[in-house]
């Protein structure tokens, strides 16, 4: 068994997610989100979706990036 890194629950279905080299633990795809989703510049949520990208900054939606100044950006109708 291992440990989930967030939470240290040792579970027998823990699951590996790798990213820039590092090999994470996790018990849940909560505490995966928890430590591995990017936040929103502008409203500081888990950007658990795409999201958007403007000038290397990472947005949960177009109204946030435009709230923090982007003005290309727009969410689909």
């Amino acid at each position: 068994m291992a440990k989930c890194e967030l939470c240290g629950n040792d579970y027998d279905k823990t699951f590996e997610l790798r990213k820039d080299g590092k090999t994470h633990v996790f018990d849940s795809f909560e505490c995966a989100i928890a430590v591995m989703a990017p936040q929103c510049e502008h409203c500081g949520c888990k950007i658990v979706g795409h999201g958007v990208e403007a000038g290397g900054k990472m947005f949960c939606c177009a109204h946030c990036a435009r709230e923090s100044g982007e003005s290309k950006l727009r969410d689909r109708g």
